[in-house]
């Protein structure tokens, strides 16, 4: 992909599954990546093993919910690469309990707002600043079908991913004039590690016939819109969610 070569970023929550994916796939296209996670080891595994591929790596422990360490993961590729052309935040997670409106204990809703949406706000507070002195950057947000999809099951997953979507928008609308270009990739129903883990048989399945493509996601297929996103290939592109999900759900 054009210009990815000799930039630099940062995946915030990219040890493993489509962060990890996302990571390699940069390091492919030859960009740097400085991979945090809540797993330090796995934010190091993932980075040796790009480096040991002939790419540039390196792994950080990261707490996405804390601005020391999102600042941290910042200052971490300013020190190592000297710049900053890309943020992916990535890292999310479910919250037992988060299950209906009228029964989910505010303590469980605040604490999936504040994994799923206030860390991105203050990613974005940690990254940006140093993409606007430069005068250019991309900014990357996951978000999930789940956003769009309504859900009687789960009510405040889909309300933080539905506030990412918001951030974004406000993002590209904001900065747009000054270099920034802020999107959302937002994945289907992926075969990533932590669902091999915890989706039975019947839930892939029901996932596969609601697909219109004759497969489940992978990481991979994430990977590749999302550095599509942060490459200079879509340098016109900015202010949009892009659902990659095998046609489970079809919309404009």
């Amino acid at each position: 992909m054009r210009g990815l070569n000799g930039k630099a970023g940062v995946i915030a929550g990219g040890g493993r599954g489509i962060g990890a994916a996302t990571a390699t796939r940069l390091a492919e296209e030859g960009a740097a990546i400085v991979i945090g996670d809540i797993e330090g080891e796995w934010a190091e595994k993932t980075a040796a093993k790009i480096r040991d591929a002939g790419g540039k790596a390196v792994g950080v422990a990261l707490d996405i919910c804390d601005p020391d360490s999102v600042e941290n993961l910042v200052q971490t590729c300013l020190k190592t690469y000297d710049r900053l052309d890309y943020f992916h935040a990535n890292a999310a997670g479910g919250t037992q309990g988060d299950i209906d409106a009228l029964t989910i204990d505010l303590a469980v809703f605040d604490r999936s707002i504040a994994l799923n949406l206030r860390s991105y706000l203050i990613c974005t507070q940690k990254a940006l600043p140093t993409m606007l002195e430069r005068g250019s950057g991309a900014m990357l947000y996951t978000s999930s079908g789940a956003a769009y999809g309504g859900a009687p099951w789960q009510v405040a997953y889909p309300v933080a991913k539905n506030g990412v979507h918001a951030l974004m928008r406000h993002v590209a609308a904001r900065y747009g004039k000054q270099g920034i270009r802020a999107n959302v990739v937002a994945p289907g129903l992926v075969l990533t590690e932590a669902a091999l883990e915890h989706l039975n048989d019947e839930y892939r399945e029901a996932g596969l016939k609601r697909a219109a493509c004759p497969r489940l996601g992978e990481p991979k297929d994430i990977a590749a819109m999302a550095a599509f996103l942060v490459s200079d290939d879509a340098e016109w592109i900015t202010g949009q969610v892009f659902s990659v999900n095998g046609g489970m759900a079809m919309r404009d």
